[in-house]
């Protein structure tokens, strides 16, 4: 296959059947080459074409307590009392600096995702 920028969507589904057919070809032959290479502009077209937005920040906490086996009460003391804890989750109040700070410590979410304005329920 001539590799080539890939410019529409039919050039999209063919560069994705191509590299289903080399994806294990081993790494440092032709084929394994041409599949890095394919793999490179495939990521490129979905970055421009099906970008991933990044979760608000209460959905971003609630995904890394997931993947922590973390629940509510373990947030206790870290972003206040249980009923902080409770209206931060249930988006009724906002984060606070100090909240964000030792979140981004505990959790190892970036504060520049934490930061980010989301919805609060309206009362």
């Amino acid at each position: 296959m001539d590799l080539k920028p890939i410019k529409s969507e039919s050039d999209y589904q063919k560069s994705l059947e191509r590299l289903e057919v080399i994806f294990d070809a081993p790494i440092d032959s032709k084929d394994g080459d041409e599949a890095e290479i394919l793999a490179m502009l495939i990521e490129n077209y979905e970055n421009e074409y099906y970008p991933i937005e990044a979760p608000d920040p209460i959905e971003a906490i609630k995904i890394r307590m997931e993947e922590m086996n973390l629940r509510q009460k373990d947030l206790v003391g870290i972003i206040g009392g249980k009923s902080r804890v409770s209206e931060i989750l249930n988006r009724k109040k906002r984060l606070t600096v100090d909240m964000i700070r030792e979140l981004e410590r505990l959790l190892q979410i970036s504060a520049s995702v934490l930061v980010n304005n989301y919805q609060l329920v309206q009362k």
